[in-house]
């Protein structure tokens, strides 16, 4: 007895289905994946590096804005002892004696970040 079945060839069969290549795309999306966790890695320090620099000048600003008006009424030591309470460090204290007042200009440091503020007794 004869089956009557047709039996198709291999290369026909498989006409309809895409042809896989054997092992030439394996690895793709781990590489992307790798390069994409970096990136985001990359970026995150980055925005850090950023926040941090703003935190400091805005607080040197605060600082040295309390420092020069501290140090109107109070001078050197008390300028000092103001930037000290916000966190900054006092690098020059100037006060000039106008003819209406005092003058005093003072420079202070956060980390990397430097502020000047002025501050008088004048009107």
């Amino acid at each position: 007895m004869h089956d009557a079945r047709k039996v198709q060839p291999v290369a026909q069969a498989s006409r309809g289905r895409p042809q896989q290549q054997p092992h030439a795309d394996r690895g793709q999306a781990l590489g992307l994946v790798v390069m994409s966790i970096a990136l985001i890695g990359m970026l995150a320090v980055g925005i850090a590096s950023v926040s941090t620099r703003l935190t400091q000048r805005g607080q040197a600003q605060n600082a040295a804005d309390a420092a020069a008006l501290a140090g109107v009424t109070g001078g050197p030591t008390a300028a000092s002892t103001a930037a000290g309470r916000n966190g900054a460090t006092l690098l020059s204290f100037t006060d000039v004696q106008g003819g209406q007042g005092v003058v005093v200009t003072v420079e202070v440091a956060v980390g990397d970040e430097h502020a000047i503020a002025r501050a008088s007794t004048e009107p």
